[in-house]
């Protein structure tokens, strides 16, 4: 039984996406996508335009999986919307203790990226919609202010990633999970 090869597409993406994830958007150039990829350079203008619009897909692609990390993680932690916020934290130990953690796409792409372009919008839309998604949990909490608590909680994310990409070791985001859980206790008042 053979497996069906990837599309021109899917090895593209998939080679830009661990390439960029490894080395950066800057650090990648198109020719090397294209030799590892496998396709002629005119099959990857075919699928994007530019390079701007393959960190878009890529930009794309790790906004789609890194949400559905999130709430994963949440939803794993119990129906109460104070566990889901400390429980987001499991997605990150799971993630930051993964080989070549590199941290967040998002926050290397914009250290790579102009301000104004698309890929460097894209990684400020992710962050506020992380942070919208937060601070609905804080509400539905019953934070007294539920935008402070989803700014606090995207803060500790972020912080997270950040320090484990410096010095990978499960305790930066274990102890991220517990200042979370503390900041939780604060803001939400246990319900009787």
């Amino acid at each position: 039984m053979s497996t069906a090869r990837p599309s021109a597409h899917e090895r593209i993406l998939s080679t830009a996406t661990a390439l960029f994830n490894a080395h950066g958007v800057r650090g990648v150039g198109v020719d090397r996508i294209i030799a590892e990829s496998g396709v002629a350079k005119a099959t990857l203008y075919s699928h994007f335009r530019t390079k701007d619009d393959l960190v878009l897909a890529y930009l794309h692609r790790s906004d789609q999986h890194w949400r559905a990390a999130l709430r994963q993680a949440a939803e794993a932690a119990g129906a109460d919307p104070r566990d889901r916020l400390v429980g987001v934290f499991d997605a990150l130990i799971a993630t930051t203790r993964r080989d070549g953690f590199r941290g967040c796409a998002f926050t290397r792409t914009a250290g790579e990226t102009e301000p104004g372009t698309a890929p460097h919008a894209t990684t400020a839309e992710h962050k506020r919609a992380i942070r919208a998604w937060l601070t609905e949990l804080a509400r539905e909490a019953g934070a007294a202010d539920p935008e402070r608590l989803g700014l606090q909680i995207s803060v500790l994310v972020d912080g997270t990633m950040a320090a484990a990409a410096l010095e990978p070791r499960p305790e930066c985001a274990e102890a991220a999970q517990d200042a979370a859980r503390a900041l939780v206790a604060e803001a939400c008042p246990a319900r009787v």
